[in-house]
């Protein structure tokens, strides 16, 4: 089904679990809209912002994993976690 991108099964695992989470976001933002606050970002944010900057930082983290050391990438995916989870509770 996915040939014709070349895509291998983890990356279009990543993107339908972005696909997933995003839909879940929007389900969970018509339930109960969300609220800006200001956490330890310093600007006002409301979840949905906050994971997109968890997500960015993710990124970062993954993409400076792979550049600047040869560890397990599995310990890169829990460091990205840790990011979001932190920017999304915190931020």
């Amino acid at each position: 089904m996915l040939e014709w991108m070349v895509w291998t099964p983890p990356t279009a695992l990543v993107f339908a679990g972005l696909a997933l989470l995003l839909g879940a976001m929007a389900v969970w933002a018509k339930l109960s809209p969300p609220v800006a606050r200001r956490g330890f970002l310093r600007i006002e944010t409301d979840r949905g912002d906050r994971l997109y900057i968890g997500l960015i930082g993710a990124a970062v983290v993954l993409a400076g994993w792979i550049a600047l050391t040869d560890l397990s990438m599995w310990l890169a995916l829990a460091c990205a976690l840790l990011v979001v989870l932190v920017i999304g509770r915190w931020g």
